[in-house]
């Protein structure tokens, strides 16, 4: 279903309030925990007891994204949650990685009209993201799995595995 990203009044509102707080957490000094912690904890829509998100972060609302617990994310991390993104249990997403619940028309007419559609991601638990790692709208990533380096993920992944590439496959189970 397509909505108005660019003139609706009240997605505009929303979004600058998540920009505001992603500056206020961007500009924080790194020691001040309790304070980048509530900063979080108000612009998501769920955490786990244990989380760390490192300067620079981005996101477009921040309620749609939940982390679960033992959450890391490195430098860079960007989450255009126009969808819910949910992230499970032991989740690592290392620097430069991009999380992008929005996509936009083919046909020019309806693009420049600011239309647009989002679809959920979903990362399960004990899963790794390798640096520079791309997901694209309405992708799950099964537990256990690591997806690496420089993948681009455009269609979803399972449980156990190891993947990686442009586009993202499978190139083998992980084995215990």
């Amino acid at each position: 279903m397509l909505y108005d990203a660019n003139y609706d009044v009240q997605l505009l509102a929303e979004r600058e309030r998540c920009k505001e707080l992603c500056y206020e957490y961007n500009m924080s000094r790194p020691g001040q925990h309790a304070y980048r912690r509530d900063l979080l904890k108000r612009l998501f829509g769920r955490t786990g007891m244990h989380f760390v998100i490192e300067s620079p972060f981005y996101c477009d609302y921040g309620y749609n994204i939940e982390i679960g617990d033992n959450f890391y994310a490195n430098v860079g991390c960007v989450i255009l949650d126009g969808a819910k993104v949910t992230f499970g249990d032991n989740v690592f997403v290392a620097p430069g990685c991009g999380f992008y619940t929005a996509g936009h028309p083919l046909d020019a007419e309806s693009r420049n009209k600011g239309l647009e559609y989002a679809r959920p991601i979903t990362i399960g638990n004990n899963v790794w993201i390798g640096a520079q790692t791309v997901v694209l709208p309405g992708v799950s990533i099964g537990d256990n799995t690591v997806i690496g380096a420089g993948s681009v993920v455009t269609k979803s992944i399972p449980a156990g595995v190891v993947a990686v590439g442009n586009p993202c496959r499978v190139i083998r189970k992980i084995d215990q």
